[in-house]
């Protein structure tokens, strides 16, 4: 347990006041602004104030990015897009659904029918309207045949989008979903002008709270504030420049130099030394996010899964969170679901590090002789070629050979991801659970990086989007989350915290733990001190 989780621990369990534990923070050198996340909102956070160029630095950027939000998949395209563009709803920092272009909603007994009420008065960057048509080219986006979105699993269930006047929407579906609003608060599900298309989604023409001035995919995003942003309460920064940068060493040297004033994915390894830096604050929380290791189900060996258990057993999962994650994140079970998630199951057995049974499933296999090659890119996440290396070592013990085949960062999301038949990943999760099952698990799921096929897990899957008792439910995420880790092809050793550092200039409210950034929400939410 780390320093941060026990004195939250704590303080849940009234055995230290809120200042106790505000000093407590302090002196482990994380900053006293993360306090609200842990206090229920009870600390109230400073004024904004307006102004000021914001500069981060972000991993995950690529040449071949665009901003068709049916494209988005690596933190610093979604951020730069969250910046110019708004879905209907706001996923907050409690992961909670909350308006965001809709104003409300509301669903039918057996929710099949969902109504949303769009906000008046709302106008793209181009000064057009905001209308229900907008809404509906924007959904329908992603339910094109060609398409190729990740959001497309989450729309299936829709059988008809349509107007109600200007500013209504109906959501007709083909069976419940409980889950709805999450689902339309989902990164990919940008409202955009009707209409658009081909090389206008590079003009970045959204409702945000930022427009865009200069665009370089991979490199740089500059963004100025939109003076007629719907909402007064957010968009702080006159400007953001949005650096891609998938150097762990020179994202921390950017933010050391005073080059940016924040970024993502502080390097576990040498935190410690940023949190004695003057200036410098680090926040670190628990949500979602994990690292996997896909291997493709449906090419050999990873068809026998004598050979996905083995390789599974010969993850030694509690070195992992040592040496990788330095203790930010726990252990993974080779399922998706986060504690922090509704349905998580915790009755499940906590698979170990095992050489005996690894060897067994192996052998059983037929393939001790066989050499597997590990695919590893530090652009997967910080610290994944040497992940790789501790899985390497950790399956030599048992008799498995594996040869870790360094890859080139850039290029890696479309080159190597879902392209080579092992290889590193992240994942930031999702709020719910049937959005990440559908979006990675699903048979023919664009994302289901393993082209993973399991008749049982897609009958439950659509089983239980409808089911609307609660304890129903339960049961139904719990025996997924079972199947998952005994049969899937994903390896999934570690849930690690968002560890992230910033200028101590910066103010903010509840950091979330939905998403990096402040669920990609930090140029929104975030504003300097005067």
């Amino acid at each position: 347990m780390t320093d941060l989780s026990f004195l939250t621990q704590m303080f849940n369990q009234k055995k230290i006041s809120r200042r106790q534990f505000i000093k407590g923070v302090s002196a482990l050198g994380l900053t006293a602004a993360l306090s609200p996340a842990f206090l229920s909102g009870n600390a109230m956070a400073a004024t904004p104030q307006k102004g000021g160029i914001f500069r981060q630095a972000m991993t995950g950027g690529a040449t071949s990015d665009s901003l068709d939000p049916a494209t988005l998949f690596a933190s610093q395209n979604i951020n730069v897009s969250t910046q110019l563009s708004n879905c209907l709803v706001e996923i907050d920092h409690n992961f909670k659904p909350v308006p965001e272009l809709a104003q409300s909603w509301d669903a039918s007994a057996d929710a099949k029918i969902w109504t949303f009420k769009l906000r008046k008065g709302v106008e793209f960057h181009n000064g057009k309207p905001l209308t229900a048509q907008d809404v509906i080219f924007s959904i329908n986006h992603h339910r094109g045949e060609e398409s190729k979105s990740a959001a497309k699993p989450y729309l299936k269930s829709i059988k008809n989008i349509k107007s109600d006047g200007k500013h209504i929407v109906v959501f007709e579906l083909d069976q419940g979903s409980a889950d709805f609003p999450f689902i339309m608060g989902d990164y990919h599900l940008r409202i955009c002008p009707d209409g658009t298309q081909g090389k206008d989604w590079d003009k970045g023409i959204g409702t945000g709270g930022y427009m865009l001035e200069d665009w370089e995919p991979g490199v740089r995003a500059l963004t100025k504030r939109n003076p007629n942003y719907w909402n007064s309460d957010r968009a702080h920064f006159n400007e953001i420049e949005t650096l891609a940068i998938v150097d762990v060493n020179a994202r921390t040297n950017a933010l050391k130099t005073g080059r940016v004033d924040a970024i993502d994915r502080a390097d576990v390894k040498t935190v410690h030394l940023l949190k004695r830096m003057s200036g410098i604050n680090v926040t670190a929380i628990t949500g979602t996010m994990h690292y996997s290791i896909p291997m493709m189900t449906d090419m050999k060996p990873y068809n026998d899964n004598n050979v996905r258990m083995a390789l599974k057993l010969a993850v030694d999962r509690e070195a992992m969170v040592k040496i990788i994650l330095k203790g930010y994140g726990e252990v993974g079970n080779d399922q998706p679901i986060s504690k922090v998630n509704r349905y998580h199951a915790a009755n499940l057995e906590q698979r170990s590090y095992d050489p005996d049974k690894a060897k067994f499933y192996m052998k059983k296999a037929g393939m001790l002789d066989h050499t597997f090659n590990l695919h590893a890119s530090d652009a997967a996440f910080s610290g994944a070629v040497d992940a790789a290396v501790l899985l390497q070592e950790s399956a030599k013990k048992v008799g498995i050979k594996i040869n870790v085949v360094r890859e080139p960062s850039d290029g890696y999301w479309s080159n190597v991801w879902t392209k080579k038949e092992w290889c590193m990943c992240y994942w930031s999760g999702r709020p719910v659970e049937d959005m990440q099952f559908s979006m990675a698990y699903a048979a023919g799921a664009p994302w289901n990086d393993t082209h993973w096929n399991n008749d049982k897990f897609n009958k439950l899957l659509i089983e239980a989007k409808s089911e609307l008792d609660d304890n129903k439910r339960r049961q139904l995420y719990g025996e997924m989350q079972e199947i998952c880790r005994n049969d899937s092809g994903t390896i999934i050793p570690m849930f690690n915290q968002i560890v992230e550092a910033h200028s101590n200039k910066l103010d903010h409210g509840p950091i979330s733990a939905h998403m990096e950034m402040d669920g990609h929400k930090n140029a929104e939410r975030w504003w300097f001190k005067s």
